[in-house]
């Protein structure tokens, strides 16, 4: 009489079905592995508090606006770079090319875990690096960096005034943006693009705090803040908002 397979055990006395499991879960180990050996090493660079983190970041920026960085010997820290990273922040970044997170918070490599996409807006994908940069590398903050003269905000405030009709997947994108050049709108005084491009990071950011389930248990929990900074294109530096 044949044995149904499914129920057929090798000579360990383990089903089939659970190699198939511990695969899949052998799969995972690399996120696993690196997380467990972040979570226990003690000399780990980024166990620091999202005060601590911000400080340093706004005092990195003082620097490159000052045009006084420090100085570095970038290949250094390259071999326990290969090793694991350890980045005291997380940046939602906009993809303008002026804009370069490294140097305007005058940080080392593996410092900072940036995401950059047109218009600093979240993103299903985006989010799920954010949640691997929280939960996985143990990122104490998040900032959603916007900058001045932002060209996709600009492109959502010519959608909203003049309906605007753009090519290929840009109507996707600006429409993450247009609930902000509305918000801004109720506003009467300043620069409307100004008044936007604050309104659209800080919608960025009260979206990030309410993301379940990782982000929005780590905020709550006070193991991350998440904070936004708007970049000037003339001076090189960054206001919180």
């Amino acid at each position: 009489m044949c044995e149904d397979d499914t129920n057929s055990k090798d000579a360990t006395g383990l089903s089939r079905r659970h190699f198939l499991t511990a695969g899949s879960l052998a799969a995972m180990a690399p996120w696993g592995i690196r997380a467990a050996a972040a979570s226990d090493t003690p000399a780990q660079a980024n166990a620091i508090s999202p005060e601590a983190a911000l400080k340093q970041l706004m005092d990195g920026n003082g620097r490159y606006a000052a045009n006084t960085p420090e100085h570095r010997d970038f290949s250094a820290n390259r071999a326990a770079l290969a090793k694991a990273q350890y980045p005291i922040a997380a940046i939602l970044s906009c993809a303008d090319s002026r804009v370069a997170p490294e140097l305007a918070f005058d940080q080392d490599p593996g410092e900072l875990f940036v995401m950059r996409v047109a218009g600093n807006v979240m993103s299903r994908d985006l989010l799920a690096s954010l949640e691997y940069g929280v939960k996985f590398l143990n990122i104490p903050l998040v900032m959603v960096l916007g900058h001045t003269n932002c060209g996709a905000v600009s492109a959502a405030i010519g959608v909203v005034d003049n309906n605007a009709d753009l090519p290929g997947h840009l109507p996707s994108l600006i429409g993450r943006i247009k609930p902000a050049v509305l918000k801004a709108r109720e506003q009467k005084t300043g620069n409307l693009l100004n008044r936007s491009i604050v309104q659209n990071v800080r919608a960025q950011v009260a979206e990030i705090k309410q993301e379940r389930p990782i982000v929005n248990g780590y905020y709550n929990d006070g193991k991350i803040d998440v904070v936004g900074g708007v970049y000037d294109l003339k001076t090189g530096k960054i206001n919180l908002v």
